[in-house]
């Protein structure tokens, strides 16, 4: 993909329209209405489906909580359009070291739950900065890497975006957060193949990132050095061995298969999908949220929620093919990639095929982090589409 071309085809009219201010009336003319369809009627179905999946846990049903995280995510999407692209390629240095800056005050001062420091408390909401920071780290990689748009092809320009990279991965690694820190490798594997980087950097990146896998879940404990917990060994390792300790540390992908093969092709609804119902599968409104709709609304129901990402993950990528230079393409192709990773790995995992890592299902499980920051990546999204040259729509 040689993303140098637009780059220079778009450089003309850069500056004029870096500057140009997107009124409501303009906005509205150039907005991607198919993306934006999908975004509502994504959102819409998963508030559906998590009244359905909460209507019988002890507190009553999510949905009026999650309606609120809509809202608020919704007023992000309005107010991230009339914000130029451009102006977050020029802050990147202080984006990306504003979200470390987050990010270590989570390690020394964050709420801790489960074992884990991910949260800030401010008292009326409870926010989890990596959410957030997974937008961010896009935002700020891909100012990197534009600025070095002439010599991306060198080994020590793709060293660099790699260790600009690593830093947050590693600070959310440690909080532990494993899950959001495979999110933010997608996304840093995904901004350097936009970027144009060589095929072998991107051979070697993933060799890399296979090799350190392996010694973490399997060579280094063979060597008596444990770096993860046992129990979250267990759990990223349980899909390989589903049928071994079904009471301990494979009870919920055991759960999770039986309530997804439980739901057959119409589903077994809010009364019969005793699964979800009675509590036998954990987590079921945030983890495991697709099992659970599989289990009332079976392969149709689950079907169509897929159709919907795919939705906006094809406008996404319409998006990269339509962005006006380097920078913008980059963003885009982040976003995608990681909005398709994070479908993937969530869906794969209630079906036994992935580990689990607790990555949420966007726009469907609980929490306000989760979707407002969803609603955030489509708002940039509709953001460079606003600004892409020529008037011709995608």
């Amino acid at each position: 993909m040689t993303i140098e071309a637009v780059d220079r085809s778009a450089r003309g009219l850069r500056a004029q329209r870096s500057s140009e201010a997107v009124g409501l009336g303009g906005a509205l003319r150039r907005l991607d209405w198919v993306l934006l369809g999908g975004l509502v009627a994504t959102a819409g179905y998963g508030l559906w489906a998590i009244d359905g999946i909460t209507m019988h846990d002890a507190g009553g049903s999510s949905m009026t909580r999650q309606a609120l995280y809509v809202f608020a995510g919704g007023l992000l999407f309005l107010g991230t359009l009339f914000i130029d692209p451009g102006t977050y390629r020029r802050l990147w240095r202080p984006i990306y070291f504003g979200t470390l800056g987050l990010m270590v005050f989570v390690l020394a001062a964050g709420a801790v739950a489960r074992g884990s420091r991910r949260w800030v408390d401010v008292g009326f909401f409870k926010f989890q900065p990596s959410e957030f920071g997974k937008v961010l780290f896009v935002l700020a990689l891909a100012g990197f890497l534009a600025e070095r748009s002439r010599s991306i092809n060198s080994v020590r320009a793709t060293l660099a975006a790699i260790g600009y990279g690593l830093v947050p991965i590693l600070l959310v690694f440690v909080q532990p957060d494993i899950g959001t820190a495979l999110v933010y490798t997608s996304a840093l594997g995904a901004v350097l193949l936009i970027a144009g980087v060589r095929w072998w950097h991107l051979g070697a990146l993933a060799t890399a990132t296979v090799i350190s896998a392996l010694a973490v879940l399997w060579l280094l404990p063979a060597a008596g050095v444990n770096v993860l917990k046992p129990y979250q060994a267990a759990r990223l390792t349980g899909f390989t061995h589903p049928a071994n300790d079904p009471r301990g540390s494979t009870y919920n992908l055991r759960q999770s298969i039986t309530a997804v093969g439980a739901g057959g092709l119409r589903g077994r609804g809010v009364l019969g999908a005793t699964q979800t119902r009675l509590n036998y599968l954990p987590e079921h409104s945030t983890d495991f949220a697709f099992a659970s709709l599989a289990e009332e609304r079976g392969f149709f129901g689950a079907s169509i929620l897929l159709l919907l990402y795919l939705l906006i993950v094809w406008r996404a990528l319409k998006i990269v093919t339509s962005a006006r230079d380097m920078y913008a393409a980059i963003v885009a192709g982040g976003i995608a990639f990681m909005f398709m990773f994070q479908v993937f790995v969530n869906a794969a995992m209630t079906m036994g095929i992935a580990p689990i890592t607790g990555i949420p299902l966007p726009f469907v499980s609980v929490g306000g982090s989760s979707m407002i920051t969803n609603f955030l990546a489509i708002g940039i999204l509709q953001a460079i589409y606003l600004r892409r040259p020529g008037r011709r729509r995608g």
